[in-house]
């Protein structure tokens, strides 16, 4: 029975394959970012999860009393707290501040409820969304920070950010002026140079701050997916309970430690656009 299971079912690989599929417009297997192609999976626990964050900081503001703050409130006074002690040491102007703190919270709350859904069982979502689509074959990804083009499409908007508070704080011919003439001089011969490198700047610091995300999340959901084969491969071997117990230990103590990683990569992205928005601020 073991034998002809293991024959009938799908492979380590294909599991693997099958949980890092998107459900996108394609319709086809595309594990890779593809122009053109819009992966559902991501659009939606992006967006609703993002609706969901501004719902609890909503819920939180209208909650606040002078009193005695129950946990909600005092948990979120204290990330309110921390966020704008950040921004104030790095972003000096209080006018940009008023936009820029309220932001960094957003995103800090919104990444973390978006790595959170790592935590969630690996065939948790999937096997709900082919039970209702009635195809056991439907792709399904739920963790929106594991995608590369979420992570790249946040790094873009703090990209264009940094664009629009250059301009503001400079005006158009400053901002201009120090694109040819920063980091090595104003002299004539010196501009290519000095533009060249402002643009690799500008690509390095997106390109880096999106990566970083959805590196250290992928790898995490990896992780995961090994660990259930772990758990799926108990009753086709016969050190069996041996895989049972490791799959709920491994699970565990991997969960645990994730939970770190989850806090670590939203504040992290969080502390990159305050850093960046700060750097705009700034002349050379």
């Amino acid at each position: 029975m073991a034998t002809e299971h293991a024959a009938n079912g799908p492979s380590p690989g294909d599991y693997i394959v099958h949980h890092l599929t998107h459900f996108n417009s394609s319709g086809q297997k595309q594990t890779e970012i593809i122009a053109g192609v819009v992966n559902y999976d991501t659009l939606f626990y992006s967006v609703t999860l993002g609706v969901l964050a501004v719902f609890l900081l909503w819920l939180a503001a209208r909650k606040a009393t002078s009193g005695v703050p129950g946990r909600f409130q005092s948990s979120v006074e204290i990330l309110v707290e921390m966020v704008a002690d950040q921004a104030k040491g790095i972003i000096h102007s209080a006018e940009s501040r008023r936009f820029v703190a309220p932001l960094a919270l957003t995103v800090f709350v919104w990444i973390f409820l978006m790595n959170a859904m790592d935590l969630l069982p690996v065939d948790l979502l999937p096997t709900i969304w082919q039970t209702a689509t009635h195809d056991s074959h439907a792709f399904m990804r739920v963790v929106p920070t594991a995608d590369l083009s979420a992570t790249l499409g946040m790094s873009v908007g703090v990209l264009l950010l940094c664009l629009y508070y250059n301009i503001k704080i400079k005006g158009l011919s400053g901002w201009a002026h120090e694109l040819f003439t920063a980091p090595f001089g104003a002299h004539p011969l010196l501009w290519p140079v000095n533009f060249a490198m402002q643009i690799i700047e500008f690509l390095s610091k997106t390109l880096s701050h999106g990566m970083r995300l959805f590196g250290n999340m992928y790898a995490g959901e990896l992780v995961f997916m090994l660990i259930a084969l772990m758990g799926g491969a108990w009753a086709m071997s016969t050190t069996g309970i041996l895989l049972a117990i490791g799959h709920v230990v491994a699970g565990t103590i991997w969960a645990i430690f994730h939970i770190l990683i989850i806090l670590l990569q939203a504040f992290i992205f969080m502390m990159l656009t305050l850093v960046y928005i700060g750097q705009a601020h700034e002349s050379h």
